[in-house]
Parts: C-alpha cells; sequence; structure tokens
C-alpha cells in the first residue's frame, strides 16, 4: 500500500511488484494481485482498464477526477472540469437521478511540442 500510495503514476501490478519487491525480498506477483483484489474489493483502490493497457491502480481516497491517455506513451494524465462535471449532474438530474459514480477517458495524441 505505501508503494501505491507514493505512486505519482497509475501503476500495474507488475510495475507495483517491481516497486515493492526491494522493500519486501521475495514478494510474489501473486501475492501482489491477491492483495489488489482485496483492497479493491474493500474500496481502499480503485482499478483503471484503459483500452490497450493492464489494469493500474490508484488510491481510492483520491478526489474524482478523468483521465486523458496518450494513446503513444500509455501515460493516463489526471484532469478535472467543473464545464463537464456539471451539465452531467443536470442531465442525471432532469429524470431524477443523482450520480453515483463515472469515468470519462479521452485517448489522445500529442499533436505538439
Amino acid at each position: 500500500m505505501d508503494v501505491l500510495a507514493e505512486a505519482e503514476d497509475h501503476p500495474d501490478a507488475a510495475e507495483l511488484h517491481r516497486r515493492a519487491e526491494p522493500r519486501a525480498p521475495g514478494l510474489s506477483l501473486p501475492t501482489v494481485y491477491r492483495t489488489l483484489s482485496a483492497l479493491e474489493d474493500q474500496g481502499v483502490i480503485q482499478r483503471h482498464q484503459f483500452e490497450g493497457a493492464p489494469a493500474c491502480f490508484q488510491r481510492a481516497e483520491t478526489a474524482h477526477h478523468d483521465h486523458m491517455i496518450d494513446i503513444g506513451t500509455g501515460e493516463a494524465v489526471e484532469f478535472r472540469s467543473d464545464r463537464i462535471e456539471e451539465p452531467q449532474a443536470r442531465i442525471a438530474a432532469k429524470p431524477g437521478y443523482d450520480i453515483v459514480h463515472h469515468r470519462m477517458e479521452l485517448y489522445v495524441r500529442k499533436t505538439r511540442g
């Protein structure tokens, strides 16, 4: 959990294993998968499955945000926009709903700089 808490990116299980193994010599990849599954079931972490990439993880206590995924590098960039969130809430509210959870993923390609 410490390794994931320190992450500034969205590591997959293999990357978490690579980062954690020096701290816990002998740690197996299956143990990492089982731990991630248990933490996800408990709501401690969130799993993201971006198109064309293995599942990646982040702490659940982060504020709501959406993602842009660079299709060239696979990097996931977090963003939040009230100009996007507010219309979604209005659309859900019109027939009497509150948004419980949603996810927006923009797949992008760098065109300059």
